[in-house]
């Protein structure tokens, strides 16, 4: 027999506004998103930009984390994000998101945050020491209470990403067990190809990072990205044009592997049918960095190319962009809000919703005001 109350399908992912979204961000996580709003298969998607988790290392400069709310917001639209599919919302406007970092924080201990790749690699590039905000050090929770609070089945995110889902898992079922049925455990979906879950930066050197500034972004002009791709690292032992050369690990190949497709070489590099061919002329020798960079800044600026377009008309109306993340994050809060109900029944902090719970001790209190106005009255009356 059939579920007859299925489980909704909902996805939610988001990003930290920090500054505008890269290549990175594009085949890591926002093109599955694309793609996914298109296919129609989940009852509700959410996409969060996550101001709040931004001001953990920003506390002291709020200015670059409210600049770029606008920026993530015009990436997203510019992308193909559709709002009238998809609630595109701001964390900070959803009070329960803080509030449930709180609860969810009792049910997590410092050792195991300690213990999250994800954050111990942060903190190792932000190299905070004995400086560390504890703030950034609840990153982990203040993730979970994001992803849980909207009854999330599936996370789209880089591969980076799966200890921050597992940890979610971990606080859903921890609660459950603890406190009743109410939060889904998530799973993460990650990107088909192993190379888009972690794009290196084009130094060749870690994964692409606006931190780093390694990266090119989804905004940059052609002259930008064309000036980026040429600059890249490539193989270091591929000096003359003539030399073989190692496409395993070279950071070009790597991005033409990510982004390029057969329709791009018939388009700008006809003598190649495919990468494969064009891997085994570089490897035996014979053909140049320079010729592969450019193939890769013609690919890479014919895909950002409709993106362009499509912000630029999108930054004539700046108000409009607001009104959809107000509009957004007011779902986003509604949503929250019946988890958060739900929660706060099970935890019993539901105290003046709970009307049995009002009548009960306020039907307690009357018999013991009875039970002690008897025993006056039976002392009263034996002292006669």
């Amino acid at each position: 027999m059939e579920n007859e109350n299925p489980i909704k399908q909902v996805m939610l992912t988001g990003d930290r506004p920090t500054g505008p979204l890269h290549i990175g961000h594009y085949v890591g996580s926002l093109r599955m998103r694309v793609e996914l709003q298109n296919e129609g298969k989940f009852d509700e998607m959410f996409i969060m930009i996550a101001d709040t988790q931004a001001l953990t290392d920003n506390a002291e400069n709020p200015q670059k984390v409210r600049d770029n709310v606008i920026q993530v917001a015009l990436d997203y639209l510019a992308a193909g994000i559709d709002p009238n599919k998809v609630t595109i919302f701001v964390q900070s406007r959803v009070p329960e998101l803080a509030e449930f970092s709180c609860y969810f924080a009792n049910l997590v201990t410092l050792a195991r945050l300690e213990r999250n790749p994800t954050l111990k690699t942060e903190m190792g590039m932000r190299g905070f020491g004995s400086s560390l905000p504890v703030g950034f050090l609840n990153y982990p929770i203040s993730q979970a209470a994001d992803i849980l609070m909207f009854g999330t089945t599936i996370v789209p995110a880089g591969e980076d990403q799966m200890p921050m889902v597992e940890q979610a898992q971990e606080i859903a079922h921890k609660f459950n067990s603890v406190y009743g049925n109410v939060f889904i455990e998530p799973k993460i979906m990650v990107p088909e190809k192993a190379l888009c879950r972690r794009l290196p930066g084009i130094d060749g050197k870690a994964k692409m990072s606006k931190s780093l500034g390694n990266a090119i972004y989804l905004s940059d002009d052609e002259k930008t990205v064309t000036k980026q791709v040429m600059s890249m690292f490539t193989d270091p032992t591929h000096l003359q044009v003539s030399d073989p050369g190692h496409t395993e690990g070279n950071p070009v190949f790597m991005y033409l592997e990510a982004f390029a497709t057969d329709e791009h070489f018939a388009k700008y590099l006809p003598e190649y049918k495919n990468l494969e061919e064009l891997k085994a002329h570089y490897q035996r020798g014979g053909l140049g960095d320079v010729t592969v960079k450019r193939f890769l800044a013609k690919v890479l600026n014919d895909i950002l190319e409709p993106m362009r377009q499509r912000r630029r008309e999108l930054e004539n109306d700046i108000p409009a962009v607001y009104r959809i993340l107000e509009e957004g994050s007011k779902r986003a809060a509604e949503v929250a809000s019946y988890y958060g109900f739900r929660a706060k029944r099970a935890m019993g902090i539901n105290y003046f919703e709970d009307k049995k719970l009002i009548e009960k001790q306020q039907k307690a209190f009357k018999r013991k005001h009875e039970e002690a106005d008897k025993l006056a009255a039976y002392l009263a009356q034996s002292k006669k």
